[in-house]
């Protein structure tokens, strides 16, 4: 019951720096209620790093589903934590925190076991490392399009299925979602060229042709797609949300959906 206490009260101040956004109207202009948020969110950073170190690295690496889960939004609150000490991105917390609250506390009541058996190969580890960078920052960068997409329906008075207290300038925020798809982009490059590094090292054979690499490569084509858009015909708006989220989708389908199958549904 004690080992529950510190996944426990980094969720509750996730939850409950997030609920105080939704039902705080005017939090925009509490200057010293934001920077009581950013406080918070470091706490909860803290302690959220150090239940993910005790559980990744218990007897081995332990990558499991839970624990990939929890780590990428990990990264992805540490990402925002980042971002909003300069761009103000407090209305984004409504959508990163209370996925992490159920992620870090799916990795306590839902432990998996998936031992690395390559954690000792340097080659492997920067692999990793890189890999886990992009999909946090691809994961950030859908739920900012998310945010985008209700920011644009409340500023053409749509109606919504939710109301956010406020948001950022839409400029600002479309600004920002292509510096974080073209830093993700140059990660997701960066791992798939270490990753058939890897694979040529131990295996003999650069790239194996299976639903994964397929995803992830189809994600790259996507993301890649998107900032040659962007570059040459100005692409942005509902064009640019639609294939963040369409680029997002195959890579989540691509990690997430594999490891669901192999280690949750197969048992592997």
């Amino acid at each position: 019951m004690i080992e529950f206490i510190p996944y426990l009260l980094t969720a509750l101040i996730y939850l409950l720096v997030a609920a105080d956004f939704w039902f705080s109207p005017n939090l925009a202009a509490s200057t010293k209620r934001l920077r009581w948020h950013s406080f918070a969110i470091a706490g909860g950073l803290a302690l959220h790093g150090y239940v993910l170190y005790c559980s990744l690295f218990s007897g081995g690496f332990n990558l499991g589903f839970s624990n990939a889960l929890s780590a990428i939004f990990w990264l992805t609150v540490l990402i925002y934590w980042v971002t909003d000490l300069r761009h103000h991105l407090y209305s984004l917390q409504a959508f990163v925190l209370p996925p992490a609250a159920v992620f870090v506390l799916l990795q306590k009541l839902s432990p998996e076991t998936h031992l690395l058996p390559y954690a000792d190969q340097p080659m492997f580890l920067a692999h990793l490392i890189i890999a886990m960078l992009a999909y946090s920052l691809f994961t950030f960068a859908a739920m900012h399009a998310l945010l985008m997409a209700v920011a644009e329906r409340n500023l053409h008075q749509k109606p919504t299925l939710f109301k956010l207290p406020d948001f950022p300038p839409l400029m600002t925020m479309e600004t920002l979602l292509f510096r974080v798809i073209a830093l993700g982009f140059i990660l997701l490059t960066l791992t798939l060229v270490s990753g058939m590094m890897f694979s040529e090292e131990l295996f003999h054979q650069p790239l194996k042709f299976n639903h994964k690499n397929l995803f992830t490569i189809l994600s790259w084509v996507i993301f890649g797609g998107l900032l040659l858009g962007r570059a040459a015909y100005g692409w942005r708006g509902r064009t640019a949300i639609r294939w963040t989220l369409t680029g997002f989708v195959l890579l989540l389908l691509a990690y997430a959906g594999s490891k669901f199958v192999l280690e949750i549904l197969l048992h592997r």
